[in-house]
């Protein structure tokens, strides 16, 4: 196994820089996935893109001031019926900073509302893996000109992984191209970032540690043809 700098997502979002989508409601569309921690930090401008976040610090510290202990089985947290409510209401609170940081063209749409679907993974709790779809709301508001900014959360309510709903909102949009941001320059191997990364390199435990969720929801984009990058790696089917 070749260990990998834990990367959750952060103020690489500066360099993101304007991107434009030719199309609101097909091909050309970009998905950025940031971390919670991004919230606060110096944002690049967005502009026709579709922006994912995660919040698992602020989940974690939420939890803590409920009197809710966290739990993770297989790196992932489980989600008690107690939990869920205070797992939602952190995720809000990221969405409006993220937005109050991107600036007055992001819309935010918390999964839910917006008929964000996933399966039920009943061993952790009020957790869903989710399934690619294409919310109307995230369409009008890049037909408007805005940023849909979208909380990770589905129909339930259910707690779902970031990176894994980025992949499935990109693929279900036709999404042209994913952008996982950390807050490392790519993906590494022996402390050099890699141009690329092939799908069985990630099957076949080449990488473990905090890039293994990306990286496995990269696989899955790229293998319905979206293009898939973290940071300056690309990760191809």
């Amino acid at each position: 196994m070749r260990g990998e700098a834990e990367q959750k997502g952060g103020s690489g979002a500066a360099s993101l820089g304007a991107r434009r989508c030719r199309d609101a409601a097909g091909g050309g569309i970009l998905v950025v996935k940031v971390g919670g921690a991004v919230v606060g930090s110096e944002l690049g401008a967005f502009e026709d893109a579709v922006v994912v976040h995660g919040g698992g610090r602020q989940i974690t510290a939420a939890l803590a001031d409920a009197g809710v202990e966290s739990t993770f089985v297989g790196g992932r947290r489980v989600t008690s019926d107690v939990a869920i409510g205070v797992v939602r209401d952190a995720l809000v609170s990221v969405n409006r900073e993220l937005c109050a940081a991107i600036g007055p063209n992001a819309v935010g749409l918390i999964g839910d509302e917006i008929g964000l679907k996933a399966t039920r993974i009943v061993e952790l709790g009020r957790v869903g893996a989710p399934v690619p779809s294409r919310p109307q709301a995230v369409l009008d508001a890049l037909a408007a000109g805005a940023i849909p900014v979208v909380a990770p959360l589905a129909e339930g309510p259910l707690n779902v992984n970031a990176d894994d709903l980025a992949a499935a909102l990109a693929v279900g949009l036709g999404a042209e191209r994913i952008l996982f941001l950390t807050d490392v320059p790519g993906v590494l191997r022996d402390e050099q970032v890699l141009d690329q990364v092939e799908a069985h390199e990630v099957e076949t435990g080449e990488f473990d540690g905090g890039i293994l969720p990306k990286l496995q929801a990269a696989v899955v984009a790229a293998r319905e043809g979206v293009r898939a990058e973290i940071g300056a790696t690309v990760v191809v089917a």
